[in-house]
């Protein structure tokens, strides 16, 4: 949950909303994380299978393609992104250090360092993940307790004493903050079937939510408060800012890299290999590297320059318009066609009843992401309704969705 993307939100609300509301919205696209990973996430945590098998009873085996390419899209440019970022933290370190002021040789260097931590597979992901979230926890303290210590004057000037809205851009807000984690509710299942069984929905939402809850806080208040005060977007200037005592400085940036090579590893590689993997039969470990070098091809130096919120704001909610109706079609299908009943044995039968496409399922996606993107402040939102709707009107009268619904 400690991704550089959490505190670009932050920023990009300045001048939108006060610290109050900046709060509230953070908290409430949290739970409604919650909420939706806990929906999406119910049948491989039940049947212990992943996003790529679950998707074939809305899609078909064929048809997964489509939610498979789209959720992959978003995770590989995120990857470039964060690693771009963490490197030029590495980079920051090694100026002030050694004097050594390459970032283009951190950069390949980082990439290559993360490729190699991931073909160890989800376990040794996760504990990485459980080594580092103490230590990333208490930075995200200290550095909220830094920013508002120096800039506790610009802060109260700038976002507490500022009138705000609880309109349109309020719940905008929400939605770019649970945008981020649209990728994860769409795959969801590929993390809820290493769970441990035994919780019921309730405890998985409240699991969930709060998990999230704390670090996308610190992030996005962060991002918020330093922007605010200060009017720098950049990550590490701002990091670096926060924080006046160089061996500090130094830890904090080295927290920054470590940080995003946890959420790269478990958000923006597992996804799209499990796809390159179904997609095109591939070994895990091949399948990780390409997805590595693909991340090369993003361009993340354009993605860190001033306008970088900005244009961050609109991809988050762009994507979020085309992840948004194949979530819905998914719990449409699970929790209402097939009422959270599957037959695994069909899921794996590639002449079964689940073989091609289901038209029904990428027309309705298509259909919510028209909607949403004609109201991209909140597309995320805007595109359930219409996806899930028409996804279940098709199902039911469609002769071509007769095989798929049996």
């Amino acid at each position: 949950c400690v991704a550089i993307g959490t505190f670009a939100m932050g920023s990009s609300i300045v001048g939108t909303l006060n610290l109050l509301q900046a709060s509230l919205a953070i908290a409430i696209g949290c739970f409604v994380i919650g909420i939706a990973l806990a929906l999406n996430g119910a049948a491989g945590y039940k049947y212990g299978i992943p996003f790529m098998v679950q998707a074939r009873s809305a899609f078909g085996f064929t048809g997964t393609r489509f939610p498979g390419l789209v959720r992959a899209v978003p995770a590989i440019v995120w990857y470039g992104f964060q690693s771009w970022i963490g490197a030029a933290a590495i980079n920051a370190v090694s100026t002030t250090m050694f004097g050594f002021d390459n970032l283009v040789f951190y950069f390949i260097a980082f990439q290559f360092l993360q490729m190699g931590l991931s073909i160890f597979g989800f376990q040794g992901i996760k504990w990485l993940e459980n080594v580092g979230s103490v230590f990333i926890l208490f930075s995200l303290v200290y550095m909220f307790y830094s920013v508002i210590n120096r800039y506790g004057d610009e802060i109260t000037t700038n976002l507490v004493n500022i009138e705000g809205t609880w309109g349109l851009p309020f719940w905008g807000a929400t939605m770019l903050f649970l945008g981020i984690y649209s990728t994860m509710m769409l795959n969801v299942s590929d993390y809820s079937r290493e769970l441990k069984k035994g919780s019921g929905p309730g405890m998985l939402t409240t699991i969930y939510a709060m998990s999230i809850l704390p670090c996308t806080l610190f992030m996005g208040l962060i991002g918020l408060m330093v922007s605010g005060a200060t009017g720098v977007n950049d990550p590490i200037q701002v990091f670096s800012s926060a924080v006046d005592n160089p061996p500090l400085l130094i830890v904090t940036l080295l927290f920054i890299a470590f940080a995003q090579v946890t959420t790269n590893v478990l958000n923006n590689v597992v996804p799209p290999t499990y796809i390159l993997m179904d997609v095109f039969k591939l070994p895990f470990r091949t399948a990780t590297i390409i997805v590595g070098l693909l991340a090369f091809g993003t361009f993340p130096w354009e993605l860190v320059k001033a306008e970088s919120s900005a244009g961050l704001q609109i991809f988050v909610q762009t994507y979020s318009a085309f992840l948004g109706p194949i979530f819905a079609v998914m719990v449409v299908d699970y929790f209402i066609l097939r009422r959270r009943q599957l037959d695994i044995a069909k899921l794996y039968d590639e002449n079964g009843p689940y073989r091609g496409v289901n038209y029904a399922a990428i027309a309705a996606s298509l259909l919510g992401a028209a909607v949403a993107l004609s109201l991209p402040a909140i597309s995320w939102y805007a595109s359930l309704l219409p996806a899930g709707l028409s996804y279940y009107l098709m199902m039911q009268h469609l002769p071509a969705c007769k095989r798929f619904r049996s």
